[in-house]
């Protein structure tokens, strides 16, 4: 396969200078999808509430969500616990270090009959900073877990120092690490995910590009894969001067092993180029890329007196759902989500409306059945919400059906 060129320096200023100009410009018109608060948190250290008092203070903030069948579990690296909630916000299990945490207030023997959900749970164990959380249909949970300094190994010159935690709903299960249960730190993850036949895919970052690892329910290493960044196939016709390309991100499809990599193309030349955004089914067994399939740039259109100019900018690929793909870009009241059908190239786009003004931190995640859920933490409390994307898609796919 022939390899394109990179220019990671160009495509670096290009993002910064788009940035620039998108966070100046008005909102494209889009339909919303209506926003639902399911519950609040709280801030403090007290079982029901997550700590961000550190929000102004540099480096990553490990607090994330993620949400299986109306369940949420949350994370949060600071105060060293995980909380597994219903969709009205009750506590059903804290998963937390008990050197960190202060003894819970409830009594894990408490039974109210009349509620379902009432009995609550504690699991210990001893976290040092969870982050990134997936779930599968087993009810069984995974989080990423940053090891301690000293537990930090080095090999290739690579730093690996996080693990994958595996819980089910009463106990920590085992680890996971680079070759299967108990293996070797990964170096960065980026991000996991689970698919509908419980595998647990980890997407960890490397200098030379993206390294995927798939592991069974079983927690059995399926495959590994190395995919550089200048691994992305020639697309479209040349043009007279130089083009660079780099993948941006790798997703697993839910619905068998392959992955979707997205690549972004742009013309090496001095005026900004419009990007191009390529979606490539790869088969990760042999190393085959399939046909790709072109998705849309956001356009922003900028108005100054009588001189209008539009800016197109590519979107995040943020996973993949039934047979959506999902992208976003953030905007000044939100967010835009497009939708691309990867069986009929059907594309939809919708405005994930909320004050980005009162919100210093947020963190998003897809479920398996499209519904995007997001963790906005503002000045006094966090909110949990979704937009119930699922809806959209299946109302587009009966009425294409009824047809």
């Amino acid at each position: 396969m022939k390899k394109l060129g990179g220019n990671f320096f160009a495509f670096a200023a290009f993002s910064f200078f788009s940035l620039l100009i998108f966070s100046c410009g008005k909102n494209s018109d889009l339909s919303s999808i209506r926003r639902e608060e399911k519950f609040t948190l709280n801030y403090g250290n007290l079982e029901n509430q997550i700590n961000l008092f550190d929000l102004n203070s540099t480096g990553e903030i490990n607090t994330r969500i993620a949400m299986r069948d109306g369940f949420f579990f949350i994370s949060n690296g600071k105060s060293k616990k995980i909380l597994q909630m219903n969709s009205f916000g009750e506590l059903l299990t804290l998963y937390h270090n008990p050197e960190t945490n202060p003894a819970p207030l409830f009594d894990e023997t408490e039974n109210d009959s009349d509620s379902a959900y009432s009995t609550k749970k504690t699991v210990a164990y001893p976290f040092n900073s969870p982050s990134l959380l997936a779930t599968d249909s087993r009810q069984y949970f995974y989080a990423v877990e940053t090891l301690p300094k000293e537990r930090h190994e080095i090999s290739d010159g690579r730093n690996l120092r996080q693990i994958v935690l595996r819980f089910n709903s009463d106990s920590f299960v085992n680890y996971i690490g680079q070759q299967g249960i108990g293996g070797t730190p990964f170096p960065f993850v980026r991000n996991i995910y689970t698919t509908q036949a419980n595998n647990l895919v980890v997407v960890c970052i490397v200098v030379e590009g993206f390294m995927v690892f798939c592991y069974d329910d079983s927690g059995t290493l399926l495959y590994e894969t190395l995919i550089r960044y200048s691994d992305a196939p020639e697309y479209g016709e040349k043009s007279q001067g130089s083009r660079f390309s780099e993948i941006e991100n790798v997703v697993p499809d839910p619905s068998s092993r392959r992955l979707f990599l997205k690549a972004d193309y742009y013309e090496d030349s001095a005026s900004v180029s419009e990007p191009l955004t390529v979606i490539f089914p790869f088969d990760p067994y042999n190393g085959e890329f399939k046909d790709g399939i072109e998705i849309p740039p956001y356009e922003e259109s900028i108005t100054q007196g009588f001189a209008k100019q539009t800016y197109k900018l590519p979107y995040n690929f943020i996973g993949a759902a039934s047979d959506w793909l999902f992208f976003m870009i953030s905007v000044d009241s939100g967010c835009v989500v497009q939708m691309v059908n990867f069986q009929n190239g059907r594309i939809l786009r919708r405005h994930l409306g909320y004050d980005t003004a009162d919100t210093v931190y947020s963190a998003f995640s897809l479920s398996e059945s499209g519904i995007i859920s997001a963790l906005l933490a503002g000045r006094e409390k966090a909110k949990v919400v979704w937009w119930r994307t699922d809806d959209l898609a299946r109302a587009i796919s009966e009425a294409t059906q009824e047809k």
